[in-house]
């Protein structure tokens, strides 16, 4: 991979050599690449010797995935434990941020990440890094998932990627690539190949990923699909996830992974959306089959982005939109113009 040059290599070593504090960043909402690449990362400094490393977030991750995380590691999660979580990354030297291409991914983490004066290191398969904040760079779409990407970059620094650590980075590749479904590449076989030879049982780490769920994940999927399910002219579909429906069907964080490539299972459907109300906004996940960009809808009409076929936003109410009433409209008009 491009971004694996052994100048590189050699620097994100002599970081963590001087590091004393290092604090590992994820996203907002982190999901299981994100808690995997991160959970890795601790768990190799931790056994290359360094005493003082922690994961932090701004949220708490869903309940579904919070398997990756290992009870080796210390994490901080900012929405319960904001003082803390401050304190960690105003004490530490060294940031690795994981799975997002800048600061502002992290959100209530930003302003503090981007006033400390620690070295930064970026690791990420995301399009449009902001390099000019970070010392070193790992930065290339042309992998599946920032798990994947890490994956190599231990490789390519010779340090032993244990048991534990190797669990969370296949928990992560395989989260994001939808077990194997999507944006994977010969090195994504490669890896896994590697760590199952390695000794980690695939078998129940699929239980744990797609078979802990509640039953109300499947009833709220079910009711999605048929009463929720808009499709429109030129292959498009989307569905509205609103407070409403999440509170009849008592939505957990997490809970509604994997409903917005539902659609794309329709022969005729080539781009599925999925809006999820949140406080004053709309979360908006993004699928589609080759040919059509994912990326291009989301940077044009929903303040994101991502990858060609995956991508994600956010519609703002009060400002992209009047009230959570007209998400639809938004989202019709805004897939119309797309299709032009």
């Amino acid at each position: 991979m491009d971004s694996i040059r052994q100048e590189r290599i050699f620097q994100f070593d002599a970081l963590v050599q001087c590091a004393a504090k290092v604090a590992v960043v994820g996203h907002t909402h982190p999901d299981g690449d994100a808690l995997g690449a991160a959970t890795a990362m601790a768990l190799t400094l931790l056994s290359r010797g360094k005493k003082e490393v922690a994961c932090v977030f701004s949220d708490t991750p869903g309940e579904n995935i919070r398997f990756i995380l290992s009870p080796e590691v210390r994490c901080y999660f900012h929405d319960r434990e904001a003082e803390k979580s401050e304190s960690f990354l105003r004490g530490a030297d060294l940031v690795i941020l994981l799975d997002c291409n800048a600061f502002d991914r992290t959100e209530a983490l930003q302003p503090l990440l981007e006033a400390s004066p620690a070295r930064k290191v970026l690791i990420d398969h995301h399009l449009n890094p902001d390099t000019a904040r970070f010392d070193v760079v790992f930065s290339t779409p042309e992998v599946s998932s920032a798990s994947e990407l890490l994956y190599w970059i231990l490789r390519a620094l010779d340090w032993e990627v244990t048991l534990p650590a190797g669990t969370a980075l296949l928990s992560g590749m395989t989260t994001d690539t939808n077990n194997f479904a999507n944006s994977v590449f010969p090195s994504t076989f490669r890896m896994a190949s590697e760590l199952m030879a390695a000794g980690i049982d695939r078998d129940a780490l699929l239980q744990k990923i797609y078979n802990g769920y509640r039953e109300n994940r499947v009833r709220l999927m079910g009711y999605m699909q048929y009463e929720g399910l808009r499709i429109l002219p030129g292959g498009c579909a989307y569905m509205l996830l609103t407070r409403e429906i999440q509170q009849r069907f008592d939505l957990r964080e997490g809970e509604a992974e994997g409903l917005v490539n539902v659609p794309l299972t329709i022969g005729d459907v080539r781009l599925s959306l999925l809006l999820k109300e949140d406080r004053g906004h709309f979360r908006v996940s993004i699928r589609s089959k080759k040919g059509t960009s994912a990326q291009a809808l989301a940077q044009r009409f929903f303040h994101g982005g991502g990858h060609e076929n995956a991508s994600g936003g956010k519609l703002f109410i009060g400002t992209d939109i009047a009230s959570a009433e007209d998400a639809a409209a938004y989202v019709e008009n805004a897939l119309k113009s797309f299709l032009k």
